[in-house]
């Protein structure tokens, strides 16, 4: 009975046990804190504890927020995000839909797009879906005009192969004619052998 009241009274010591700190991160009861960390989309934790309240993300190299982050933060009330130098195109969208679900979003009236430069300076929940389907659609152009440019220099290669394959295979049927009209000289001369023969 002893024993039992003794192991009793040391796990009532025992700290409770929590999730790990998502490095580089500081941490103390639900606030996680990865202010000036150098965070960058590579280096951002790719989750957090579900029980996390404040989340600090200021003053990191932040250009986007990978989509569903804060999903399963069901006890969040605060991300702090400003600080960063955000880029207002397709990949903003998940930030911009999640700041713009959050009821007080005079909170983040300090989160503002760095770029694109059209764009610098405006507020990300106040940005309209036409505004970043148009950012988009500028991307999608440019990447289909990078694709049809390497396209069209890998047509020209391989015009170029054909036309080098061409000319090799006409120089090596004119070289066939010579050496055949030569043999074909040899043989009507009336000495077959004449050609192989040494002095």
């Amino acid at each position: 009975m002893r024993k039992m009241t003794f192991l009793w009274l040391c796990l009532g010591f025992l700290p409770l046990v929590s999730p790990s700190c998502p490095s580089p991160c500081r941490c103390a009861a639900n606030i996680i804190d990865c202010m000036s960390a150098d965070l960058t989309e590579a280096t951002l934790p790719t989750s957090f504890s579900s029980s996390t309240v404040k989340l600090y993300l200021t003053n990191n190299y932040l250009t986007s927020i990978p989509k569903g982050l804060f999903d399963n933060l069901q006890d969040l009330q605060v991300v702090y995000l400003w600080g960063n130098p955000w880029e207002c195109d397709c990949g903003i969208q998940y930030l911009r839909t999640w700041l713009q679900q959050q009821q007080n979003r005079t909170l983040y009236r300090n989160v503002m797009c760095s770029s694109p430069s059209h764009l610098q300076g405006r507020i990300i929940s106040y940005l309209s879906e036409d505004e970043i389907i148009a950012t988009c659609q500028s991307w999608y152009c440019s990447m289909a005009l990078i694709a049809q440019i390497c396209l069209f220099i890998f047509i020209l290669l391989q015009a170029a192969l054909l036309l080098s394959i061409i000319c090799y295979l006409r120089r090596f049927r004119r070289l066939a004619k010579i050496a055949w009209r030569t043999n074909t000289e040899l043989y009507e001369g009336g000495d077959q052998w004449a050609f192989y023969r040494k002095d």
